[in-house]
This record gives structure tokens, C-alpha cells and sequence, in this order.
């Protein structure tokens, strides 16, 4: 067993005994945090006691985030079967509709396409149906101090939720999330929601769970701050020969070499690729099936800054497309009719 693999499993026997505590006001690790808070952010020592009394641990939390990644079989086609059905494609349509202005307002400030923007907000959270529904402050506690593979990453995302909570007057218990503590339509962690979401609706709050409008302007304020380019393409399909493209693929998602790299690494793009323009091959997974390849792009690598996930990326990019088709499909059969 990895060293990873038996942290999984020291959480887990922890939950299924229930010996984690449950009072995390009374915990010395969790007074050691809110001493930092007090003498960091200048919050009062008392309010956060009293804050973290009424705090739960959340065991389903630690089962859903304790499952070790090697158990899983990767599977793209059952992956993409999730996201690219009719219900999907047809609810995104509906949200492009019906935000259309605000979208088009998007795209100009931003850069990024509408439908990505749609797509987007589409795998996260079905158009704003599924947000989660575990408290915030639950979720993002429950990890920072009983989840030990990655307590220190949740530890600052808690830190960052506080803050967040404090600077826009948000009642702490209200807020619902996500498993692993992301925020609203547009699933932020509190430290992205900070610094990249966007009063979009004009009404002086950042609001990602309660304004739509404001959760599509800040997914393409992300991808813009993250490096999106205006107009470039995100990624294309491709063929492989050989074994060269394994160096290639070897080298990661972050597009490290040049489109004039790609026949020396016995690679074919089905669509026109700028010699000069960063390349790095996607390999999809299917267990029982031929991998599928893609060359990502530059706005490729800025599509898993939201989610590393080269799948979650992949499907993002497939949804837009498919909700393109069937938007131009509809007006053209509406203009056809006129």
C-alpha cells in the first residue's frame, strides 16, 4: 500500500469507529486556528469559539474525498455520457436563452465564448439545479482538521471562507456547497470566490449562488484572469502513429511545446493548428476500448485551472459545441419558417 493509501485509511477507520471529535471549539488544533485568525484577520476570539461549537463533522465528507483515486476505473465514454445527453444539452440551451444578454455582455468584456461559459456552469452544477447540499462551513472545517492528506489546503480555504463570510455580511450556516466546500452555481472554493467573482448584475453584492448573472460573469472573469485568449481555439482531436507521442504526452497538460512540434511526435490534427501556438496531447481512457487523443491549446490549459480534470475539460468543450449546434440549429428552423 502507498503511504497515500493508508492515510485513506487511518480517516476512514476514524469515521467508521467515530472517534474524531466532534466538539471542534473544544480541540486544541482547531484553538491554534482560531488563535491565528484573531491575531491575522483581527476577528474576535469569542465569536469564533462560539462559531466552531456549532460546527459538525461531516462523515460522509471524508468517505466521499477518502475513496483512493487508483481504485477508481477511468472511463471517458462513461464519463461523457454524464454530461453530453439530451437533458443536459437541452437545459443548456434553455440557460443560454434566458441569459442571452448578460452572456453576450460576458463574451465582449471577457473574451470567453458564451458557451463555454454555459457548458461550464452546465457540468458544475446543471445550470444551477445541484449546488450541494452540505453547509460551507461544515464541509471546509470537516477537512481542514480531520482529512490529513490535505489539511493544510482546506485549512487555508477555511481561512479564506471567513474572510469571505465577514467582507460580504453572508450568515456562515447558510451558505451550501459542495462535498469538498465549493460555493454556489459556479462551484468556487472561497479563495477563488474572493478573487474572482464578479458583481456582474449590478447590485453591489458577489453572489454565485443567488444570481446566475453574476456566477457567468465570474467564470469567464476566471478564465480570463487565468490567461484565456480572445478568439484562439481550446483544443482539436488528433491521431497518433508510433511511440513518439508518448514524450509528448509524458509531458504533461501544460502545452510546453509548439504546433510545428507535432508531426516530429508522429501526431495529426484533424483541424488547422498554428505552428506557433502551445500544444500538449490529451490522452481519454476507456477501459476496454482505443484511447481517444486530442491536442490541447493554450485556452486548454486554462480550462483545467478551473478543474484539473482533462475529462471534466474535454466534456466542457464537447457540451459547448453541442449546445452551438443545436442553438443555430433552432434558429435556423425558426428563420426558415418565417
Amino acid at each position: 500500500m502507498t503511504r497515500l493509501t493508508v492515510l485513506f485509511a487511518l480517516v476512514l477507520a476514524c469515521v467508521s469507529q467515530g472517534t474524531l471529535a466532534q466538539n471542534y471549539a473544544a480541540r486544541e488544533d482547531v484553538q491554534r486556528f482560531i488563535a491565528d485568525m484573531v491575531e491575522q484577520h483581527g476577528f474576535r476570539h469569542r465569536e469564533l469559539v462560539t462559531l466552531f461549537s456549532k460546527v459538525r463533522r461531516q462523515s460522509s465528507v471524508l468517505r466521499a474525498m477518502s475513496t483512493p483515486a487508483e481504485s477508481v476505473q477511468r472511463s471517458w465514454q462513461a464519463y461523457r455520457s454524464r454530461f453530453l445527453n439530451p437533458g443536459r444539452i437541452e437545459a443548456g440551451v434553455a440557460f443560454y436563452l434566458r441569459h442571452a444578454p448578460a452572456l453576450e455582455r460576458a463574451a465582449k468584456l471577457y473574451g470567453v465564448p458564451e458557451a463555454v461559459i454555459v457548458a461550464i456552469i452546465g457540468v458544475e452544477t446543471v445550470y444551477g439545479r445541484n449546488v450541494g447540499g452540505y453547509r460551507v462551513v461544515d464541509a471546509l472545517a470537516t477537512l481542514a482538521f480531520d482529512f490529513p492528506p490535505r489539511a493544510d489546503y482546506f485549512r487555508g480555504e477555511l481561512e479564506q471562507f471567513l474572510l469571505h463570510a465577514r467582507q460580504e455580511s453572508i450568515d456562515l450556516f447558510s451558505l451550501k456547497g459542495s462535498y469538498a466546500g465549493a460555493i454556489g452555481i459556479a462551484q468556487f472554493m472561497p479563495g477563488s470566490y474572493r478573487r474572482f467573482a464578479v458583481d456582474f448584475d449590478g447590485d453591489g453584492r458577489r453572489d454565485i449562488s443567488g444570481s446566475a448573472v453574476d456566477a457567468l460573469g465570474s467564470v469567464a472573469n476566471f478564465l480570463k484572469e487565468h490567461g484565456w485568449q480572445r478568439k484562439q481555439p481550446i483544443a482539436v482531436t488528433a491521431r497518433v502513429t508510433g511511440e513518439r507521442f508518448r514524450t509528448l504526452l509524458a509531458s504533461g497538460i501544460k502545452p510546453v511545446y509548439r504546433g510545428a512540434d507535432l508531426a516530429g511526435f508522429e501526431v495529426s490534427v484533424g483541424e488547422f493548428v498554428d505552428p506557433e501556438m502551445g500544444v500538449a496531447l490529451i490522452e481519454l481512457e476507456t477501459t476496454g476500448q482505443e484511447p481517444e487523443y486530442w491536442v490541447g491549446l493554450d485556452n486548454f490549459y486554462v480550462l483545467t485551472r478551473y478543474n484539473r480534470s482533462t475529462f471534466y475539460a474535454i466534456a466542457v468543450i464537447e457540451l459547448a459545441r453541442e449546445i452551438e449546434t443545436t442553438l443555430a440549429r433552432q434558429r435556423g428552423a425558426a428563420a426558415g419558417s418565417r
